[in-house]
């Protein structure tokens, strides 16, 4: 099953958080989210805006693009 582009970059997320250590407590409080608005997010079940990406994105020191990573491919673009 192939994930949708919301779903994978929860994914993404939550495998740099482990990378981390982050807990999804403390990522939320840092990026002014409740943590079960990020959970929803980190799950796929809503999508991040680019806001709420851009601050994950610098909280855990990556870029954005780390973080939507493989999103083309799952939509059967080409670079």
């Amino acid at each position: 099953m192939t994930k949708t582009p919301t779903a994978l970059t929860g994914a993404n997320v939550r495998a740099e958080m482990a990378r981390q250590d982050v807990s999804q407590t403390e990522l939320a409080a840092k990026v002014g989210l409740s943590q079960t608005g990020l959970s929803k997010r980190l799950r796929g079940a809503i999508p991040f805006d680019v806001n709420e990406l851009a601050a994950v994105a610098a909280e855990l020191h990556v870029s954005i693009d780390q973080l939507t990573a493989g999103i083309a491919t799952t939509e059967g673009a080409t670079a």
